[in-house]
């Protein structure tokens, strides 16, 4: 550019502007705004970048390093070695089976649920949503306490059959069933209940039978949806650790509970580092193709409110779905937490509250302290790790707000990957990774609300990202041109349009934070042990006074988790449900 001469502006058709017209200074003028807001977003990346490398990556690439070098030399050879082990090709197979077979099952028995709660609208179906949510929420060992209850060895069922029978497999199809039912119902008929149930109907008029015009009008339409949902489940019964572990006992092991046995029992830390990258990898590809799917859910057909969808049932057809919906309800969720209560209360002198109240002692001798501190520790370490969860998890979903390229969709996946990667492995990786200054947080209680937060920020994230897009951004557009800061913006504009969207992101987060188990078996101390810990504990020793406090903890865990999905649902709105 020649300094000497000025330039002239010109105006939008090339002709010269006039003094103060918007000619480029506004195009300046916006990539500023652009690059501010490219600079805002990556500042809002760094604490969740930050969490989840100090104690996520941080944690598992100390354990798999300590399994995998031996004399700063890395022996890759040790994976071959280990996938060919024929036990270690058993527990592939059975973890891979019991996956794809639960997930067909869980998709068998919840899409109908799905359907009535997308098109039907009856009385106490609230409640009934809060119901089949309860289990999504309850700790896994909890879970296989009560299917363990119900048809384990020794269980309800197993008391009334003449012959005995080995269940243990049915157990964990069905437990994973109780546990996913609500992923189903809530994903796929999130996106059902907003579907133009008109578009079927036009078909039904041009000729089509009602299966045909569901087939090639509705289907396509949810298969992302369906298909989004059943890679969830996948991904949560690949992965399953507490409730295989108490069904399963020494014969069946999924990937999860054979990395735990190598680690907590045997020492191998090889063998256990060479699963944790299989299961890493498999993770990973389901999480890729998760990814996928929901940008396809998300340009699907043109939607409708929900609330203008649901309708009364009629007809003995759709009466005789809804019935089959609350018989399959009444017999997957509300059966076995109904054992669960029947069998803590089943004492030698008959009913009665004496486990409760042998809770308050230390005579069991499992603890150094009465099991029952155990409700106050879980209370304050989920306190702790949702406020964690909250902050970690509301700035990356702010971040993720507005759709760009793949750093940000890659920052997306980074984010759900504590879902599906070993919680044992990574609840091993602190006690080894965080033993030295500046973090040497071995002993301190800490540690314990970090793991759960962990497992807390996923569930944060996917249910606000889709609440703050929804926000216009036009909106922030105009806080910004009035001269407000990002952060002024976000807390005038954003915050009180998703303030029920975050009371979800914290009582889902508090749940799960209550529930978590494959990284606190780890950490949690003997002195102040979380209730998941505690259950599996007494579970673990001999005796009907262990068992029967086994059961009394885990159904004061329950009513804790189902209290607060109930008052849950009196927040949540269909604009608040996310993707969870």
């Amino acid at each position: 550019m020649d300094l000497a001469r000025p330039e002239v502006t010109k105006g939008p058709e090339g002709d010269p502007a006039p003094d103060g017209a918007a000619g480029p200074p506004a195009r300046r003028g916006r990539g500023l705004r652009l690059s501010r807001g490219g600079a805002a977003r990556l500042g809002l990346m760094a604490l969740p970048v930050a969490f989840f490398a100090v104690f996520f990556a941080y944690p598992l690439a100390a354990i798999v390093a300590r399994g995998l070098k031996v004399n700063g030399a890395w022996q890759f050879g040790r994976i071959a070695d280990v996938l060919g082990q024929s036990d270690i090709q058993h527990v592939l197979w059975f973890t891979t089976w019991q996956a794809l077979a639960s997930t067909g099952l869980t998709l068998l028995l919840a899409l109908p649920g799905a359907y009535v709660f997308a098109r039907f609208d009856f009385r106490g179906k609230q409640v009934l949503r809060a119901v089949v949510t309860v289990p999504f929420v309850l700790p896994t060992v909890v879970v296989g306490t009560a299917f363990l209850a119900l048809i384990g060895r020794g269980g309800l069922l197993d008391e009334l059959w003449e012959v005995r029978l080995d269940t243990t497999v049915w157990a964990i199809l069905l437990a994973h069933v109780f546990f996913n039912y609500a992923v189903v119902v809530r994903t796929v008929g999130g996106l059902w209940a907003q579907l133009d149930p008109r578009q079927e109907e036009a078909a039904r008029m041009l000729g089509a039978s009602r299966p045909r015009a569901w087939r090639t009008v509705t289907l396509p339409a949810l298969a992302p949806a369906v298909a989004a949902a059943a890679l969830m489940v996948f991904l949560f019964t690949f992965t399953s650790f507490g409730i295989v572990q108490i069904l399963g006992g020494p014969t069946y092991a999924t990937l999860e509970v054979e990395i735990y046995r190598q680690t907590a029992n045997l020492f191998d830390l090889a063998t256990a580092a060479v699963l944790t990258l299989v299961q890493f990898a498999a993770v990973g590809a389901v999480l890729a193709v998760h990814a996928w799917t929901v940008r396809r859910r998300e340009s699907t057909l043109r939607l409708v409110d929900a609330a203008t969808t649901a309708r009364p049932p009629r007809g003995a057809g759709q009466r005789g779905l809804l019935g089959f919906v609350l018989l399959t309800v009444a017999a997957l969720i509300v059966l076995p937490l109904g054992v669960l209560v029947q069998r803590s209360l089943d004492t030698s002198e008959g009913p009665g509250f004496a486990y409760y109240e042998q809770l308050t002692s230390t005579d069991g001798g499992a603890f150094l302290v009465p099991p029952i501190d155990a409700v106050w520790n879980s209370l304050q370490y989920a306190v702790v790790a949702t406020a964690i969860a909250l902050v970690v998890g509301g700035l990356a979903a702010t971040a993720l707000t507005r759709r760009a390229g793949r750093l940000v969709r890659g920052f997306d996946a980074l984010l759900m990957l504590p879902l599906g990667v070993s919680a044992v492995t990574v609840g091993f990786g602190f006690l080894i990774a965080l033993d030295e200054p500046p973090l040497d947080l071995r002993a301190s209680w800490f540690l314990v609300p970090l793991a759960q937060a962990l497992v807390g920020v996923p569930f944060v994230i996917r249910t606000m990202l889709p609440v703050l897009r929804a926000v216009d951004g036009r909106l922030r557009e105009a806080a910004a041109v009035l001269g407000a800061s990002p952060l002024r913006a976000w807390r005038e504009v954003d915050l009180p349009l998703v303030r029920r969207a975050l009371l979800v992101a914290a009582g889902f987060a508090f749940a799960v934070s209550l529930g978590e188990f494959g990284a606190t078996v780890f950490i949690a101390r003997p002195d102040n042990p979380t209730l998941p810990v505690a259950v599996a504990t007494l579970f673990g020793r001999p005796g009907d006074l262990n068992y029967g406090q086994a059961m009394a903890l885990s159904t004061i865990l329950m009513v804790v988790c189902a209290v607060s999905l109930l008052l849950l649902e009196r927040v949540r709105t269909d604009r608040t449900t996310g993707e969870f």
